[in-house]
């Protein structure tokens, strides 16, 4: 190779770094992952209607949105640590291990709350009544044992029971099931699951579906109130070097979240369309409008769960409020 095709090469080579370099810092580009249940519809609502590409566009950004359905915590995790999403979507559980675990590196923090919920352990165990009845018998279905909110409100309601030394007794008769099987099983009946930590609209489709399902335990009760059990979250770097992409994803998530509150009717039918749902329509608005449900992006009642987490040593770094896991954005000034 004599020394021009080499300087051409080289400038080539340059010229592609630098176009990579570019393409990889490009506003517009996001990926977000999404499991299973109605704690997704504003997720669902800014889907069907474009909004993020809608606000995008007022930025001057050309937005590819891409949308990825998981299931359970670690997938999620997975995912964006991996670089596959940029938000990511799960329980406080998870958001909490994920920002121990990159504390002064990715930095991970929560975006954004989807609102609150009640979720419901719910066994089809007519001798269970409460956490002290389950035996070595049963089995707890629930996204990721150890991970997800689910797994540790259980943890957390075991510990105010038997003691923080106990407090992931209920761990190893705990199994990891999407939503969707693991409802099936509470209503057919007949398996190895007895019961199943889910979330709307799973758990009143076994209530329904199951004349000896009944709740064992509500979040709400364990949690001290409305909580947001699932929330939205993203690396720093996304976040710094994607400034108009992520304000346009934020202003997307609250006009669903107004969106959702003032058409509920609406917001059933998208639902419906766009998870291909299989559920009642009537039992579905009754859980959109119910009292204790919430749809607001300020997160609430998350730092008893944060707090538990450091006392039993989940996590290493302890957070002195929502404002060292949740990024410094308008709707989480005055989260908890």
């Amino acid at each position: 190779m004599n020394r021009f095709t080499r300087n051409t090469a080289a400038l080539i080579a340059g010229i592609g770094l630098t176009l990579g370099s570019i393409a990889a810092h490009a506003e517009g580009r996001i990926r977000i992952a999404e499991q299973f249940g109605i704690v997704y519809l504003l997720l669902n609502v800014a889907q069907e209607q474009k909004l993020i590409e809608k606000h995008a566009k007022a930025a001057g950004v050309d937005a590819k949105v891409e949308w990825v359905k998981l299931s359970g915590g670690s997938a999620v995790n997975d995912a964006l640590l991996s670089g596959n999403i940029e938000i990511a979507g799960a329980g406080v559980g998870p958001l909490l291990t994920l920002w121990d675990r990159t504390h002064g590196k990715q930095n991970v923090r929560g975006v954004a709350s989807l609102g609150n919920f009640p979720y419901y352990l719910v066994s089809n165990n007519p001798s269970v009544k409460t956490l002290a009845d389950f035996t070595d018998k049963d089995r707890i279905a629930l996204p990721a044992v150890g991970v997800s909110v689910q797994s540790r409100v259980l943890q957390l309601a075991s510990a105010k029971l038997w003691g923080d030394k106990e407090f992931n007794k209920l761990d190893k008769i705990s199994v990891a099931v999407p939503h969707p099987d693991a409802a099936a099983a509470i209503i057919k009946g007949g398996t190895e699951i007895s019961a199943h930590f889910g979330n709307p609209p799973f758990q009143e489709q076994e209530l329904a579906g199951n004349p000896n399902a009944h709740i064992v335990l509500n979040s709400y009760q364990v949690l001290g109130g409305p909580a947001s059990a699932t929330v939205l979250y993203a690396t720093e770097k996304f976040r710094n070097e994607n400034p108009k992409t992520y304000r346009a994803f934020l202003d997307a998530l609250n006009e669903a979240a107004e969106f959702v509150t003032a058409n509920p009717e609406k917001a059933a039918d998208i639902y419906l369309k766009v998870g291909n749902a299989k559920i009642d329509r009537d039992l579905l608005l009754k859980i959109i409008k119910n009292p204790e449900v919430q749809f607001k992006t300020t997160p609430q009642n998350t730092y008893v769960l944060a707090e538990f987490m450091h006392r039993v040593g989940a996590i290493k770094n302890k957070p002195a409020s929502v404002k060292d896991y949740f990024f410094d954005d308008a709707q989480n000034t005055t989260g908890n």
